[in-house]
């Protein structure tokens, strides 16, 4: 195929992606006010389409993955997109009533009103990444059905079977005008970042964040960035090691660390670190005894990204890591249908590293050591604000004093990841890691216009407050009143 075909073909898909858009539109608006019956509908619909395909789903990842553990697929990306969905259904009356504001002196007094009512926005362009395709499809779907919106999902051609799947199993249970799933690979997912959708969620690289971004602002379209970053891992002295090391290796070992809230580096007490190597070398042999054969672990999605991950390992050992590999059954990694990594832990790591520079995601963990907690919470101030951050201790002084110092985009304390699983917590990053937020009562309002709506009574307010010509002596009074330090 020439280039010039290549550019007709790329202009008919995006061509055909704008008539989906505008075709949504048209269906949205004909259909306002969008009831909590229709939206509940639709958010059932959902439910009976992942509940219906979790099998397939969890067959497709696996092959996708090369192999993917399907109890992990169960937890991370059915079940976690089965938990939004309920928990919209259950919550949606609630959170579509209008709620009544304040109004200032002495506005209220003589009979005005003033309230906010959520109206949706219209169509949501979803762009899911290729780590919890699933996941990360339905829990930002979950909110914008809530909404009354509706949707244009881009998935990741990295894992083709699993798009491929998700596209046939909407177009069974939603009318395309409804939502619409759209496959492709970069020029398609660019073609569709630069529609001028109502609001646009991308889950992904900060590095394509800011491209998506860019695109968006073309169109003045709002968008939600759920990116990454390197989240740190702070043990405190007081904390409980064997216990904080398993956490750590099961958060770090889910996915094969590829999961945007793992957490990418641990900052260790400096007498400590031995221990912690020998705890995370014991946690890991227990979690997983052997890797190669067993489906409980996860590959590394192809051969370029393991070879990416080894490049980081063999940068660190020239520039004077130690590498210690944890591999409890001494199994041969070199030998294998699959891209599975053991979890490689780097010891005396520097910021020259490119480990230390850019997130890992993967089965890599350097550990970095500290005096005082004063200096692992200047490293990590110094640094661009992470996704995640995570605390291990029972020292409260020192939990307080790491959340009052540091910005993140959330925090766990005393485990890893789980803030994320938590619906009525607000999901999301701040600078590099993203911006917006989702999830629960704080994803409706997200992908909700909140349309402030005033109704003011009969009397002429304007001329009882002295706010209406001619100026005199009532409006002097007025503003003397209002204009007082």
């Amino acid at each position: 195929m020439t280039d010039t075909m290549i550019d007709r073909a790329d202009a008919r898909d995006a061509a055909a992606m704008r008539a989906t858009l505008e075709a949504q539109r048209a269906a949205f608006t004909a259909e306002l006010p969008v009831s909590a019956a229709t939206r509940k509908d639709r958010l059932r619909r959902a439910l009976d389409l992942v509940l219906a395909n979790k099998d397939a789903f969890a067959k497709a990842l696996s092959d996708d993955f090369g192999h993917r553990s399907i109890e992990q697929t169960m937890v991370t990306d059915i079940m976690a997109s089965v938990k939004p969905l309920k928990h919209a259904i259950s919550h949606l009356d609630a959170w579509m009533r209008p709620e009544k504001r304040s109004l200032d002196f002495p506005l209220g007094l003589l009979g005005a009103k003033a309230s906010v009512e959520w109206q949706p926005k219209g169509v949501v362009g979803i762009i899911a990444p290729w780590n919890f395709p699933v996941n990360l499809t339905f829990a930002p779907l979950a909110n914008i059905l809530a909404a009354g919106n509706r949707a244009m999902i881009k998935p990741s051609e990295f894992t083709p079977a699993t798009s491929e799947l998700m596209k046939t199993a909407f177009a069974t249970y939603f009318s395309e005008a409804e939502i619409a799933v759209i496959l492709g690979g970069a020029e398609a997912g660019k073609a569709f970042s630069e529609l001028p959708f109502d609001h646009l969620i991308f889950t992904g690289a900060t590095s394509i964040g800011r491209h998506v971004m860019a695109a968006a602002a073309k169109n003045l379209v709002p968008v939600t960035l759920e990116l990454g970053g390197k989240s740190p891992t702070i043990i405190g002295r007081s904390a409980n090691l064997p216990q904080a090391a398993e956490r750590v290796a099961m958060g770090k070992l889910m996915n094969a660390g590829q999961i945007c809230l793992a957490p990418d580096y641990l900052l260790v007490p400096a007498e400590a670190e031995n221990e912690m190597v020998a705890q995370l070398q014991a946690a890991t042999a227990r979690l997983y005894p052997t890797m190669l054969a067993n489906d409980d672990y996860t590959s590394v999605i192809s051969r370029r990204h393991r070879d990416r991950l080894q490049a980081h390992i063999e940068d660190a050992r020239a520039k004077g890591a130690e590498v210690v590999e944890i591999n409890p059954a001494n199994e041969d990694f070199s030998k294998q249908n699959t891209n599975k990594m053991p979890l490689t832990v780097l010891r005396n790591v520097t910021d020259e590293m490119s480990v230390m520079q850019e997130e890992i995601f993967g089965p890599v963990l350097p550990v970095k050591t500290y005096k005082a907690v004063d200096d692992a919470i200047a490293y990590i101030n110094a640094k661009d604000r992470p996704l995640g951050l995570y605390w291990f201790g029972t020292d409260a002084s020192e939990e307080r004093q790491v959340m009052d110092r540091t910005i993140s985009g959330g925090v766990t304390v005393n485990d890893v990841l789980f803030h994320v699983s938590a619906e009525d917590l607000p999901f999301g990053g701040i600078g590099p890691a993203g911006m917006g937020n989702y999830h629960g009562h704080d994803g409706f309002k997200t992908f909700s216009h909140p349309k402030s709506i005033y109704r003011q009574p009969k009397l002429d307010l304007a001329g009882l407050a002295g706010f209406k010509p001619p100026y005199g002596p009532k409006t002097r009074k007025a503003l003397a009143r209002e204009l007082k330090a």
